[in-house]
């Protein structure tokens, strides 16, 4: 008798997978791999497989050990023998991909279809454009998100002003200014003092410009939680019962105030400024010294289940042309 040949071991326990599960390819299965431990991107037609890296049996997909005799340890991703598919009278074999139109990436699997979107830009551009508009461009499958601004009265320039007066000459930018100011972003702390940013070009140059104001959503020293009414799950806006000063740095506001905070929830949601506006407040220090800032004064807010993490700044960017928040 021959020994079979040692088989290379794939799988290992116990278990160690990465904290967020991989991203995956448009059209791709996440599956759980042929361990049973960790989520994994399926393996495609033509790939190696493994026992551990399985096929995509969604796409009707095996793994063929055929090849690899006698050990049988690592084989290719083949299509099980299916029945074929018939789409706008074009016929298409089992496992098959391809194309309708520009706009869909389709596969046949065992008679049925199965297509993946190829225009995947669904949301407008975020808050330098006040009037998103989605268009047929010319040589281009996808529509494209453009800015109306034929909704606002532009001026066009005059004749004898070149084209580079625009590029250096503040005084051509004034004369054709469309000002844009984005909204307010989230306080950069749920908690305590924190930063807000926006961008505006609401200036003599017509130059975007970054602004900042001090925000402070609730007080981190107070628990709020005892002073939701009995019965309720929520108190929207909490302010405490006697005026403050305002510090910075050592440095204390000259005038006392009784602003107005978001609560809190027992539950999931989490309250958020719905209106607010930008104060200025002047600042005596020690030294003698003085000084300004904008501070965010909240007038009303609301609980709700959107609740973002207020430094991730990539979700807030996704989320800002509907951005709820009243400000100015």
């Amino acid at each position: 008798t021959t020994e079979s040949p040692p088989r290379a071991q794939y799988c290992r326990w116990p278990c160690q997978c990465p904290r967020a599960p991989p991203r995956c390819a448009a059209g791709v299965s996440l599956v759980t791999d042929g361990c049973g431990c960790c989520k994994a991107c399926a393996r495609q037609r033509g790939q190696r497989c493994t026992e551990a890296d399985t096929c995509d049996l969604h796409r009707g997909l095996y793994c063929d050990y055929s090849a690899d005799r006698p050990r049988y340890e690592i084989g290719v991703c083949a299509q099980i023998v299916g029945v074929g598919c018939v789409l706008n009278g074009v016929r298409y074999k089992n496992g098959e991909t391809f194309q309708p139109n520009c706009k869909y990436n389709c596969t046949c699997i065992n008679g049925a279809v199965g297509c993946v979107p190829m225009c995947t830009n669904s949301r407008p551009p975020l808050v330098w454009c006040p009037n998103p508009k989605l268009i047929k461009m010319a040589g281009k499958c996808c529509e494209q998100w453009i800015c109306d601004d034929s909704r606002k009265t532009r001026k066009t320039s005059p004749r004898h002003i070149s084209s580079a007066a625009y590029e250096g000459e503040d005084e051509a930018w004034q004369k054709n200014c469309i000002v844009h100011t984005s909204p307010w972003s989230p306080c950069s702390k749920t908690c305590g003092l924190g930063i807000s940013t926006r961008i505006s070009n609401d200036n003599d140059q017509c130059r975007l410009l970054k602004e900042s104001r001090l925000c402070n959503l609730r007080p981190c020293e107070v628990d709020i939680t005892q002073h939701i009414k009995p019965g309720k799950k929520c108190l929207a806006v909490y302010r405490a019962n006697e005026p403050m000063n305002y510090t910075i740095s050592g440095c204390v506001s000259k005038s006392p105030y009784r602003p107005k905070y978001c609560g809190v929830c027992t539950d999931n949601r989490c309250c958020t400024p719905y209106k607010s506006k930008t104060i200025e407040v002047r600042f005596q220090c020690p030294d003698g010294t003085e000084f300004s800032w904008k501070i965010m004064w909240i007038n009303a807010c609301f609980c709700n289940l959107n609740c973002r993490n207020p430094n991730d700044i990539f979700a807030d960017l996704a989320h800002y042309h509907d951005y709820s928040e009243i400000a100015n």
